[in-house]
C-alpha cells in the first residue's frame, strides 16, 4: 500500500499494466482415451490369459531379446494380447502383459496409451480406418469418409454400428499416398477408392467375405495410370557398358 502511494500515477498505471492476469484455455476432448476407468466390460477383475498358441508364440517373440531386454516385446505382445481379445486392449491385457514380462504394470500403460494401433475400447469385427491426411484429402477422402459412415447406417468416426459388426474411425497417413484415397479393414489396405468401390468393398466385409486388397481400379500396384513412362527397355545385365578389363 504504501508503495503503491509512493508511485506517481502513471508509474503506477504501469506497474499495474505489466503484471499478467492468470489465464485458462477451454478443455478440448480428445477420441482417445488415455486414464483408464474401470466399467463393466473393462475391469482388473476380468480374467485375461494368452491361449496355448499364443503363449507358446509370445515365448518365441519373447526369445528374439537378450533376457535382460525382454521387456522390449511389449509391443509385439500387446498386437497378440489385442487380437485375442476380439481387436481391443483391455486393463487385463496390459497387466498380463506386464506380468510375462516382468515390467510395472504402469510402463505398459504407457506404451499401450501412446500407440494409436492399441484400442482402448471395443470395436467391432471390422475395424475401418479412413485416411483424410492431404494426399487423400486431395483425392476425395472426405467423399469416402461419407461414404463409409452414411452406408454403415449413418454412423459417425468413431462409432460401431449396431450390429457389431463395423466401426469407422478418421486416421492420418496410412503410408499409402499414391494410391489415394484408401482406406485400411482390419489388416488390409484397400487403395484409389470410389464411393462406389467403398461400397462394394463394404458389403463383402459385410457378407463375412474379404474382398482383394490392394487398388480398387484394377492396376497392379502403383504404376502410372497412363503406362509406363520409364525403364521400358530391357535392362542391361552385369558387365554390359563396362571398360574392357572389367568386362
Amino acid at each position: 500500500m504504501f508503495a503503491a502511494q509512493s508511485l506517481t500515477r502513471p508509474a503506477l498505471l504501469r506497474s499495474l499494466v505489466s503484471k499478467r492476469s492468470i489465464s485458462t484455455t477451454c478443455p478440448k476432448w480428445s477420441d482417445a482415451l488415455f486414464v483408464h476407468r474401470d466399467t463393466k466390460y473393462n475391469n482388473p477383475a476380468i480374467a485375461f490369459e494368452f491361449t496355448a498358441d499364443n503363449l507358446k508364440r509370445a515365448e518365441e517373440i519373447i526369445s528374439r531379446y537378450p533376457s535382460q531386454y525382454r521387456k522390449a516385446a511389449v509391443i509385439p505382445l500387446l498386437d497378440l494380447g489385442q487380437r485375442q481379445n476380439k481387436g481391443w486392449t483391455s486393463i487385463s491385457v496390459m497387466n498380463y502383459v506386464a506380468k510375462l514380462l516382468g515390467m510395472p504394470p504402469m510402463r505398459v500403460y504407457e506404451v499401450a496409451t501412446f500407440y494409436t494401433m492399441f484400442n482402448r475400447e471395443p470395436i467391432g469385427d471390422n475395424f475401418v480406418q479412413v485416411c483424410t491426411t492431404t494426399p487423400c484429402m486431395l483425392q476425395g477422402s472426405t467423399d469416402i469418409l461419407n461414404t463409409v459412415c452414411s452406408h454403415l447406417g449413418g454412423i459417425k468416426p468413431g462409432d460401431t454400428t449396431q450390429d457389431g459388426k463395423f466401426t469407422v474411425i478418421e486416421v492420418e497417413c496410412q503410408g499409402a499416398c499414391s494410391n489415394a484415397p484408401m482406406m485400411v479393414v482390419n489388416d488390409d489396405f484397400y487403395e484409389d477408392l470410389t464411393a462406389a468401390t467403398t461400397k462394394k468393398v463394404l458389403d463383402a466385409f459385410a457378407q463375412g467375405q474379404k474382398p482383394k486388397p490392394g487398388p480398387q481400379t484394377g492396376r497392379h500396384t502403383s504404376e502410372n495410370s497412363a503406362g509406363l513412362t520409364a525403364l521400358t527397355s530391357k535392362p542391361y545385365g552385369p558387365g554390359e557398358f563396362c571398360t574392357p578389363e572389367f568386362s
